[in-house]
């Protein structure tokens, strides 16, 4: 028995049959379509690395099973971009060193990506800390986090302010 999943995943309609309704998110998006930036960290929903956006929300692509996602519109790492042109948390989690060995980085951007999506970064260091709370980075690079995602959250605010 297969089960049919139409998704829009990166900006893109996909539909998938699935196999196995017992298969998360993430081993579907590494596995089955190629799309290794989200990590398998802990695979128990506690590292972050696995982040990716759903309808908008962060979520913990290991914690989700796929079926469960008919419908839903999906933003990994992958998507972020336009071309060649960075979306401004990459461009800011390089200007700020915000990654040493990148393992986490994927799930970081994503996570900052929502988190001032939802309107819940600006610049204060510690509601940044607390939204980026459930994205860990083994290497520590805890300080070049802050100040990418504060920039980022700057750069997103005089965006929005400049199209007003």
């Amino acid at each position: 028995m297969t089960i049919p999943l139409r998704l829009t995943l990166n900006g893109q309609p996909r539909e998938i049959a699935l196999d196995d309704p017992r298969v998360t998110l993430l081993d579907l998006l590494r596995e089955r379509l190629g799309l290794t930036g989200a990590k398998k960290g802990c695979d128990r929903g506690q590292c972050g690395a696995c982040t990716v956006l759903v309808n908008g929300r962060r979520i913990n692509s290991c914690l989700t099973l796929a079926a469960s996602l008919d419908g839903a519109e999906i933003l990994t790492i992958e998507g972020l971009a336009e071309g060649d042109r960075l979306h401004p948390v990459q461009a800011a989690f390089i200007a700020h060193d915000g990654f040493q060995c990148g393992f986490c980085t994927p799930g970081q951007i994503m996570s900052a990506v929502g988190l001032i999506r939802e309107g819940h970064a600006g610049t204060d260091p510690e509601r940044i800390r607390e939204g980026m709370s459930g994205n860990l980075c083994r290497c520590g690079a805890y300080a070049g986090i802050l100040d990418a995602v504060q920039d980022a959250a700057a750069r997103t605010s005089e965006q929005r302010e400049d199209a007003a």
